[in-house]
């Protein structure tokens, strides 16, 4: 405990100097919600991956789907850093920077107004934000309670959501974007060395990795094929493919995440950016899910019901992997998770304050607002939101309604925003009608699945196969719709595509000049 209480000390107050540090940067809109736009690389890259994974990566996707898919689930991970992170970065990247500062938008939702020059679509899309990133927030914190009770028996967790709410609270509403991204650095180190101290650890306690691997093979489940558990593809590939696509293409339509493209400086910073972003998802992303995959060496630990599932839940387990650990392990694990559950934290609240306040509050509620007025209630709206999340995050099993949307929230904002918003920076047929139809096709099948789950297809009652679809066919719908509404004003479209076919100097280096 010592140890752990030192680190997170050291840690907490390297934080909260950064926010303080961070205030000059925060005191227009720009510089608040987008850091001015000249946020480097090495910044960039951290945050977008600081945002993407957080305590429900590793303690609850990683034992879970460990669990399920044995060492295959290690392909979750590599999708995540392929699809959720290069690929992400080289279709949206450019393209996001160039589009969102000549229409002069700083969120998602203010970028669907200017790009189909419909208010409308502003106003129902910060709803959806509003709706689904409060209950994703307040998940962030129930990876956290397991691993404290481990480190900290006896001390109420309540504490632990306490702590971790006020900090968040204190260097975001300081530094603002500048803060967060400054932060996610360093939080991203920790989770790096983190990931792979603890993977060493935890394979050495079963022989090393050819032997933890044989006792995979060994493992016996009801159903199962013999050796399916250290298999290329696992048990269960079908589940596999649509829990891959689910976290790795689902990135592209999270405003959290997107937002991060708004502020990149330069064009050499995309290029660099991606190279980092995706070395820092095969690491983490791909190391947690290779961690999770070697879950069931622990059953006896553990514990397994009559239904073959692990006692406790699958958040139990990789908490009882970690228990033997050094304390010097068990420390760095615990601040590991602070991290990861802090940077995540930060941005979904930065995302949240922001587009409620540029898009609903601004012009509609109240309609002449100073620059200074709109930071001050964005301020006031991370303190909001990080408040309620906390609460229910400490009364999650009085709240079971708001539970099980922590489960949909991903799929409902990804399936809702995703196809419209790469649509619309590449395709100019897209209608706003075709963006209407994602928006209630997305959200609404995700809530019918929370509502109705017992209804639904056998595959499509998981909310992670029915996220997948809600993606899919929103993918198809933008499609179709587009094609059978009246096209698009010609003008409103040229003046969006417009910033790309501004011509720019380069060196010879980059281009031969020869047309």
């Amino acid at each position: 405990m010592a140890w752990t209480i030192g680190l997170l000390v050291v840690f907490f107050a390297i934080t909260i100097g950064i926010g303080l540090y961070c205030r000059r940067h925060s005191t227009d809109v720009n510089g608040f919600v987008l850091g001015g736009r000249s946020v480097g690389p090495w910044l960039t890259a951290f945050a977008y991956g600081t945002s993407y994974f957080s305590a429900v990566i590793f303690v609850g996707y990683a034992g879970q789907f460990g669990w399920k898919f044995g060492v295959a689930s290690t392909w979750i991970g590599v999708g995540n850093a392929v699809i959720g992170s290069l690929l992400a970065w080289v279709v949206l990247g450019r393209r996001t920077r160039l589009m969102s500062q000549h229409l002069g938008s700083a969120t998602m939702p203010e970028f669907f107004e200017k790009r189909f020059a419909s208010p409308a679509l502003k106003i129902a899309a910060s709803v959806l934000v509003f709706i689904f990133l409060i209950p994703y927030t307040a998940s962030l914190y129930n990876g956290l309670s397991r691993l404290f009770d481990m480190a900290f028996p006896g001390i109420d967790y309540a504490w632990c959501v306490v702590i971790m709410a006020v900090l968040t609270c204190i260097y975001v509403t300081a530094g603002g974007y500048m803060a967060t991204a400054i932060n996610d650095f360093i939080q991203g180190i920790i989770m790096l060395v983190g990931i792979v101290a603890i993977i060493a650890a935890v394979l050495s306690q079963g022989g090393g990795f050819i032997e933890s691997l044989n006792g995979l093979a060994n493992i016996k489940a009801e159903g199962v094929a013999p050796g399916a558990f250290n298999s290329f593809f696992g048990p269960d590939p079908l589940n596999l493919m649509f829990v891959v696509i689910l976290t790795s293409l689902g990135t592209w339509g999270l405003p959290q995440m997107v937002q991060k493209f708004y502020s990149i400086k330069s064009e050499k910073d995309i290029s660099k950016g991606t190279i980092i972003s995706t070395i820092f998802a095969i690491v983490v992303a791909g190391g947690c899910y290779f961690l999770g995959g070697f879950g069931r060496l622990f059953s006896d630990k553990i514990g397994v019901d009559a239904a073959g599932m692990p006692n406790g839940g699958f958040d139990n387990i990789i908490p009882t992997m970690l228990e033997t650990l050094s304390p010097v392990l068990v420390a760095v694990v615990i601040v590991l998770v602070f991290a990861a559950s802090m940077s995540t934290l930060s941005s979904l609240v930065l995302a949240s304050s922001s587009t409620l306040t540029l898009d609903l509050i601004k012009g509609h509620v109240v309609k002449n607002m100073s620059e200074k007025k709109q930071v001050f209630i964005m301020r006031v709206l991370i303190v909001v939101f990080v408040a309620i999340s906390a609460f229910i995050a400490i009364n999650k099993d009085k709240l079971s309604a708001i539970a099980d949307m922590m489960g949909i929230s991903w799929g409902a904002l990804a399936g809702a925003f995703l196809a419209p918003f790469l649509f619309g920076l590449y395709w100019k047929r897209t209608t706003k009608e075709s963006v209407w139809a994602s928006f209630i096709f997305g959200a609404g099948i995700m809530i019918l699945n929370m509502l109705f789950r017992e209804s639904f297809p056998l595959v499509l009652q998981s909310p992670i196969n029915c996220g997948v679809i809600a993606m899919l066919g929103g993918i198809a719908i933008v499609i179709v719709v587009s094609l059978i509404t009246p096209k698009p004003d010609k003008e409103l479209v040229d003046n969006a595509f417009s910033c790309y076919e501004i011509e720019v100097v380069v060196p010879a280096k980059k281009s031969l000049g020869i047309k």
